[in-house]
């Protein structure tokens, strides 16, 4: 038997916010978690351990989970990220309460792996990489159609619509 694990809106935002760690910014890819002590504040504000090792770990999963949303690389890349995870069952007021067991050192990596199964589950193809070829961002596409192609309408959408009018325009 499985147990079927789901994410909060706080672990699918833990996961986007890591995988978007590498944008391009003024024509050069950055990355705002190759500093430690941003790192440490990043991991922080997201309510995570602050640790060296939880630096490094998260630093690696979100290399692979990038690689695997992109189509680069298979599911079994993030496996390590989660070894050692287990769901505790106890009894409380409400029923059978579940805690989720994360390894010291990777709780952060392995919170962001989890998300991105369940999200992979429960609305397949919903997170994906931005269409813009300029861009490093993920986005989760929540609207009903599944249409939603740039991480942000206001700056991508707004720059590939201008690109494409400006070229059907010259053509003419």
């Amino acid at each position: 038997m499985s147990l079927a694990v789901s994410s909060t809106a706080a672990d699918e935002t833990l996961l986007l916010d890591l995988l978007n760690t590498t944008p391009v910014r003024n024509g050069l890819s950055e990355d705002d978690l190759a500093d430690a002590r941003a790192a440490r504040e990043w991991l922080a504000e997201h309510g995570q351990p602050a640790s060296a090792e939880e630096h490094r770990a998260v630093v690696a999963a979100r290399s692979a989970l990038q690689a695997i949303v992109r189509g680069q690389e298979p599911p079994a890349a993030v496996a390590r990220f989660v070894e050692g995870v287990s769901y505790r069952a106890s009894f409380g007021d409400d029923g059978v309460e579940w805690t989720l067991d994360l390894p010291p050192g990777r709780s952060a990596a392995a919170r962001a792996v989890l998300a991105w199964d369940a999200l992979a589950k429960s609305s397949p193809g919903r997170l994906r990489p931005c269409a813009n070829p300029e861009c490093r961002l993920f986005l989760i596409d929540h609207s009903k159609p599944n249409s939603a192609r740039w991480c942000s309408m206001a700056v991508c959408g707004n720059r590939m619509k201008a690109r494409r009018h400006y070229q059907r325009s010259r053509t003419r």
